[in-house]
């Protein structure tokens, strides 16, 4: 109860560890310590007295020795009783909790020690441990007036003792500067105690934010992760199965029409499409990232990719020319700025094959030393770049998040990507990624 009660987050594992507390600038090593020490001593000098007690009681030849012996065993387990009670409640957190009755264990506890004071004066000194369980389990105000009373009816033990008619000036001091010494160490005592409580309670509270931002952490990778297999997804795997699907009903209407030449053609590049989407989809399993790249440059990868973009509208029946250019001394760009590009010109070329009606499409890759850029210009149909935006996420059938993609890539890379056209203007795509930040860049 009281003794276990005042050191309860000390009795078993401390529930808020060093590095918690020292997170928040609390040590909690040095409190925690003294207050342990002030536990051990309590239990002990309270046994002690107790023991010392009792055995100058049977060696006095008192008549009703046992007696009193019998009431000091009956105190000592009262006392164990209550103490182990609470420890046991303190380790688990659950179960009996004998705190709600520690002002009734105080008060026969105390009761017992007056009876016992009755007895034998030399029980008198087992007011000292008393002292610091007032102190705790009551309001100050009635704890200095409960010692007060035991302090007077200690030296009135020992004045009775004595067989004097006047008290002693021992009798009377040492009570009362036992007294005072006991309150001033008692109060240091609970000072302690509560600050050791803060230094839980605010570890408890920083172990809580922690879960809570882990949590929160763990739920914002989800979505980017989510939001990352959704463009990869679009870029890779959806354009290739929307191109197979226009290319196999293109086949099928060259097959109805008896032109089995362009239909032999056009199955051809369903089944090259449908060869490239699968080593995609292996691909997403190894990395997420591009099996062109594994295979050649990142401008190696953009000149295939114009020759597919023009070999694919012919097949549609389309007379689109893409034309890819290189400007400067190409580098070796870091693996995220590679995907970005070549992704960024698949989803584009693409766009530009559905839906610009375009006879010519340009793809310029420029090497600035401290940049790389890319331009995908069209001479299509153009369209408004203000209402894009909404358009495109007003769609609910999965299209339209080519250029979003894009942008979430570019963004990724503290790159800029700007989008310039009109209706009847053809578009422009330009891409920017600065190269300050890229270590160890070296030339082909």
């Amino acid at each position: 109860m009281p003794a276990a009660e005042l050191l309860r987050p000390l009795d078993g594992t401390d529930p808020a560890g060093p590095d918690d507390a020292r997170l928040i600038g609390l040590d909690p090593a040095p409190s925690v310590g003294i207050l342990r020490a002030l536990r051990v001593t309590l239990h002990v000098g309270f046994a002690a007295l107790l023991g010392v007690a009792v055995l100058r009681l049977l060696v006095t030849g008192e008549p009703l020795r046992y007696v009193w012996a019998g009431t000091a065993l009956v105190l000592a387990g009262m006392y164990l009783t209550g103490t182990i009670l609470e420890k046991r409640f303190a380790a688990r957190g659950t179960g009996f909790d004998p705190r709600r009755y520690g002002v009734l264990w105080l008060v026969l506890v105390t009761a017992l020690w007056a009876v016992l004071l009755v007895g034998s004066a030399d029980f008198a000194w087992l007011a000292f441990p008393f002292f610091f369980l007032h102190l705790h389990l009551l309001p100050r105000r009635v704890a200095l007036l409960t010692i007060a009373l035991m302090t007077a009816a200690v030296i009135a033990a020992q004045w009775a003792a004595s067989g004097l008619t006047v008290p002693p000036l021992a009798v009377v001091l040492g009570p009362l500067l036992g007294a005072a010494f006991s309150v001033v160490t008692g109060l240091a005592y609970l000072a302690l105690y509560r600050e050791a409580e803060n230094q839980r309670h605010a570890a408890d509270e920083l172990r809580r934010t922690r879960a809570e931002l882990a949590a929160s952490q763990h739920d914002a990778g989800v979505l980017a992760e989510r939001e990352r297999l959704a463009r990869e997804i679009h870029d890779t795997l959806a354009q290739g199965l929307s191109s197979i699907v226009l290319v196999a009903r293109a086949a099928e209407k060259s097959l109805a029409d008896g032109d089995t030449a362009t239909a032999a053609a056009r199955f051809t590049l369903v089944e090259q499409t449908a060869s490239e989407n699968l080593a995609e989809a292996r691909n997403f399993v190894r990395g997420l990232s591009s099996p062109h790249l594994h295979e050649s440059s990142l401008v190696e990868s953009l000149r295939r990719l114009c020759e597919g973009t023009e070999t694919s509208a012919a097949i549609r029946g389309s007379g689109l020319r893409c034309r890819f250019e290189l400007d400067g001394d190409p580098v070796e760009l870091p693996q995220p700025h590679r995907v970005t590009l070549l992704r960024a010109a698949q989803a584009s070329l693409a766009n530009v094959r559905d839906h610009a009606n375009a006879g010519n499409a340009v793809v310029t890759i420029a090497f600035l030393g401290s940049e790389v850029t890319m331009d995908i210009y069209d001479d299509g149909l153009g369209f408004d770049p203000a209402g894009w935006a909404a358009q495109s996420y007003a769609r609910t059938d999965g299209s339209g998040f080519g250029i979003t993609s894009v942008q979430e890539r570019v963004a990724a890379l503290n790159g800029s990507l700007d989008i310039e056209s009109a209706p009847g203007e053809g578009t422009v795509v330009a891409i920017r990624l600065p190269l300050d930040d890229v270590p160890g860049r070296e030339e082909y």
